[in-house]
């Protein structure tokens, strides 16, 4: 059974939706879409995964 007083986790997932969209127009302005979904990946999944961190301890 779940613990009541712990709060509920953070939703990461959202930051890497918004870094891949943020990404892919931002590359779409600089004429390098590609580069620009990896690099909105790589930040949206760094975000999460150190909010994942934060979160747990």
């Amino acid at each position: 059974m779940a613990d009541p007083l712990k709060r509920p986790g953070n939703a990461g997932g959202f930051l890497i939706a918004v870094g891949l969209l943020a990404g892919t127009v931002i590359g779409l302005l600089a004429g390098q879409p590609s580069i620009g979904f990896l690099a909105g990946l790589a930040i949206g999944s760094a975000i999460a995964v150190a909010m994942w961190l934060k979160d747990r301890g």
